[in-house]
């Protein structure tokens, strides 16, 4: 006969372990049923655990639903400073190497999962808990648009670039990298490699046209951008 047990009484495993399975779970439920429809006896079945130690770890759900935020913001920001740390600081074609930049922001960070996990969750809530998004407008948006914004001011102090103010090249940049693959995100899909590309290059011709220093404004005519970019 055999002896039932709680999610929690075999196989044993440490508190930062269960901690990350809970927000793992937690993220996957909230994306998938909204914050309202989540409910921590849903997430507990999905990481394995007890009610209670979900309970123990975070609280309550508001408190799972920040720390989900939080958890998906920190690792975005990871795969976006790695990112940043290869702008072309020193550009030898100036429209190539920041396509070939935006290809590498877009995979690594926009189509990465955890980014496809913490847009979705901004999507479908943030209009309705804007205060629950409090933390990421500081940690997500508020450290790397003025990393992003500081490599730009260099590439125009180098006179690479026309730049009045780089905060707003920065966003203008972002936006317009990935412009073309705002529908298939809204649509739940993943850009193909090409899509990938094609947005990064149309979206680098037009910054160029609206940013380029003079000798740059003619773009569209230099040799094209590998998919390895």
């Amino acid at each position: 006969m055999k002896t039932s047990v709680s999610p929690d009484t075999f196989p044993p495993r440490g508190h930062e372990a269960k901690r990350v399975s809970i927000v793992e779970a937690a993220a996957s439920v909230f994306c998938r049923e909204g914050f309202a429809g989540a409910n921590i006896d849903l997430i507990s079945a999905e990481a394995g655990v007890s009610r209670q130690t979900v309970y123990n770890h975070h609280g309550d759900k508001e408190r799972l639903f920040i720390a989900v935020v939080r958890d998906l913001t920190e690792r975005c920001n990871a795969g976006i400073f790695a990112t940043i740390a290869t702008f072309p600081d020193q550009p030898v074609d100036l429209e190539a190497d920041l396509i070939g930049f935006a290809v590498r922001l877009n995979r690594n960070c926009i189509c990465s999962r955890d980014g496809k996990f913490l847009r979705k969750l901004i999507q479908a809530e943030g209009e309705r808990y804007p205060e629950l998004f409090a933390e990421w407008l500081e940690q997500g948006p508020g450290r790397t648009l003025p990393a992003i914004a500081a490599r730009f001011a260099r590439l125009a102090h180098g006179g690479h670039l026309a730049i009045d103010d780089p905060d707003v090249a920065a966003r203008q940049f972002l936006g317009l990298v990935n412009a073309e693959l705002q529908t298939t995100f809204m649509l739940g899909g993943t850009p193909r490699e090409e899509d990938v590309l094609r947005s990064a290059t149309n979206g680098v011709r037009t910054f160029l046209r609206a940013f380029g220093a003079r000798r740059n404004v003619a773009v569209g005519e230099r040799h094209p951008v590998l998919a390895e970019a």
